[in-house]
Formats: C-alpha cells, structure tokens, sequence
C-alpha cells in the first residue's frame, strides 16, 4: 500500500480544502478527511484505477452528510463578532471569515452540492451520482446556494471593496 502513503501526501492539501468547503472549520475537516481516507484505505485497489481525487471528494460530501446527521457538536455560534480593525482592505484571515460565514449560512446539502461542483469540478450528473440525488435537484440547489451567496452582504462588500477572493 506504499501506492496509498505517496497518494495520501499528495492529495492531503487538496482534499482538506474540500472538507474546509464543507465544515467551514480546519479541524473539523481534517477529521473529516481522516475518516474518509480509514474507509477508503480498504478499498484502495479498486478506487486508485478509477479517479481517485473525484471518488475521495464524492466520500467527503455523503461523510460530511451523514455525519452532521448524526452528531450535535455542542457549540453554540455567537450573535456579535468582535469589531474590526480600521483597515480598509480586508486582510486574508478576515475575507476567509466571510467567505466562510457566507457558506455556512447555506444548507448542508446545498454546501455538498457547490464543493462538488465547483470545487471539485464534477457535472451535474456526477454530482448528482455522488450524493445520491437527482440532476434536477443539483440545478436546483445550486440555483439557490447562489442566490443566497449574491445576496449575502458579507460577500457583497467583499466584491465591492475589491478584496482578493
């Protein structure tokens, strides 16, 4: 399994980025990530001949699913966040904030639905495939993700003070 080992170091970066989609928190995702890759370990002679990165993403999105299901993870968001620096341009650490509150104001299903489209590049048909859905249930959540993302404010003055995204 040195083939599993070199491919897990390889694409760790990658498929953190897509659990980040996902959960919104860096360890979160990480741990997500490990769960998906102990099961995936298994069955790594039939995955690694087919699209290993796109097959690891779809697992991302059904764990992501059934995890969030499942568990309560007793925290409790706050109402206020702290007040920002007099900074005009938003700095890195504070456009990741609000790109990653903007994406937690989506539903579970419409987060999976965006990270496999346009993270992970799939079709509609494929990610469809992949969480279990119809293509028209794709189209339509992610009409809706992207209708709520438009109007989120948050997003809206990142466009408009002309933060790097």
């Amino acid at each position: 399994m040195e083939d599993f080992d070199a491919y897990v170091v390889a694409a760790w970066p990658r498929l953190v980025r897509s659990a980040w989609l996902l959960t919104g928190d860096w360890h979160k995702a990480e741990d997500l990530v490990q769960t998906v890759l102990a099961r995936a370990y298994g069955r790594w002679s039939r995955i690694r001949d087919d699209a290993p990165d796109a097959y690891l993403r779809a697992m991302l999105a059904t764990t992501f699913l059934t995890w969030w299901r499942r568990k309560w993870r007793a925290e409790i968001p706050t109402e206020a966040l702290p007040e920002r620096a007099g900074a005009d341009a938003l700095s890195p650490v504070e456009t990741q904030r609000v790109v990653r509150a903007a994406l937690l104001s989506l539903p579970q299903q419409q987060r999976a639905v965006l990270m496999l489209r346009f993270h992970a590049d799939l079709t509609e048909a494929a990610t469809a495939a992949a969480l279990g859905i119809s293509v028209g249930t794709v189209k339509s959540y992610t009409a809706r993700a992207l209708t709520t993302l438009r109007g989120h404010a948050g997003l809206r003055d990142l466009v408009t003070e002309g933060a790097p995204l």
